[in-house]
């Protein structure tokens, strides 16, 4: 009896002895990680910046199968944020400020416990160097956690390089599955759309886009439009040298509309045209190589341009329906002028003469619609 006394009391002091020593342990820490990515630096940030991603790369989510996210209504860049709840706790993030292509920073609050959240992206050797840090404050509970598993440095260092690693694998199958198809020369109805123009920077036109969309759909659903097909944007011109473009973000509609002058948003009626349509499977990343196949088509069937606008992407599948990149489906518009046929020229005889009279007719193609 007196040794289970003793025993009780050793066990005691040993609780009471790791409390102190929990207790005494500095509350802060700074978890430093980097790891070279295989795809281009605009690739990974542009990845890492939209929040919509965080679940397919990042290993706290991805270790808890029915971890539950909620995200903001914009989920790219400053001010965009997200937040879960699942076996290990919750938390949310909140973007703070982004240097294009270059850096991230972040607040994160896990379980009470707030931290300042950085990420760099580098171009090098071999891809694009990530460097991820942390720095924050525990609480005492988190504080036992950390001690009995490593500490601070373990829990997140190992979370950090395992969701680094995730990234790679991610991009490097799905940035790099597509296919591009040139479908051929359709025609294009009349139809009805809004739209926002406006002029921008080529590389933010995805950012850009992440915001206006969601902006005119919420418009037609506050009043009562009814949207006729998948959102798409027009290049009304598309400066690669300067890269600067004048565009178009646009909602299909069913009826023609009028807004009251000074508003952002515009209704538009499209007269029918001709053009040449491709097929880009994949991440958005190759709309270039799908621009040039486009262009060889137009050049080898000595179509020529119209210079109604510089091209149009509709999106059937997007993030938005599907997340994984490489099924994604961008259909691209390039405008040309009807093409002209001749018929087989029509011999009058004379008396001293040959009168060739050709007919001028416009291919029949059939509709895309």
């Amino acid at each position: 009896m007196r040794i289970l006394k003793y025993l009780f009391l050793l066990l005691l002091l040993s609780m009471v002895a790791l409390t102190i020593f929990i207790a005494t342990q500095k509350g802060d820490f700074s978890v430093k990680r980097s790891k070279i990515i295989n795809s281009t630096k605009a690739t990974v940030y542009n990845y890492v910046n939209d929040s919509k991603n965080w679940e397919e790369w990042n290993s706290l989510a991805l270790d808890d199968a029915g971890i539950k996210v909620t995200y903001s209504q914009n989920t790219i860049g400053k001010g965009s944020s997200y937040s879960w709840e699942g076996k290990n706790g919750y938390g949310d993030f909140q973007t703070l400020y982004t240097k294009e292509n270059d850096s991230i920073v972040q607040k994160m609050n896990f379980n009470g416990n707030t931290a300042d959240v950085f990420w760099s992206f580098k171009d090098t050797l071999g891809g694009t160097k990530v460097t991820w840090i942390t720095k924050g404050k525990m609480d005492f509970t988190y504080k036992v956690l950390t001690v009995l598993n490593g500490g601070a440095k373990g829990i997140i260092g190992m979370m950090f390089e395992k969701s680094l690693v995730n990234i790679d694998k991610k991009l490097d199958y799905e940035i790099n599955t597509y296919s591009v198809k040139v479908n051929g020369l359709v025609n294009i109805p009349e139809s009805y759309y809004l739209a926002q123009t406006f002029t921008s920077e080529i590389s933010k036109v995805g950012k850009n886009s992440g915001i206006v969309f969601p902006k005119i759909i919420n418009f037609c659903k506050k009043n009562n439009i009814t949207i006729s097909g998948n959102p798409f944007i027009i290049y009304h011109t598309y400066d690669s040298i300067k890269q600067l473009t004048k565009l178009s973000i646009c909602i299909p509609i069913k009826d023609s509309i009028f807004f009251s002058e000074g508003s952002d948003i515009s209704s538009v009626k499209t007269t029918p045209y001709q053009a040449v349509k491709t097929t880009l499977t994949g991440d958005y990343s190759h709309k270039n190589k799908a621009l040039i196949k486009t262009n060889e088509f137009i050049n080898l069937n000595y179509l020529s341009l119209n210079p109604l606008f510089s091209h149009l992407e509709i999106y059937k599948i997007s993030k938005n329906e599907n997340k994984s990149p490489s099924k994604w489906v961008t259909e691209i518009y390039i405008p040309v002028k009807p093409k002209v046929v001749y018929k087989k020229p029509l011999v009058e005889e004379s008396k001293n003469e040959v009168i060739a009279q050709p007919t001028k007719i416009e291919k029949e193609i059939p509709s895309e619609f």
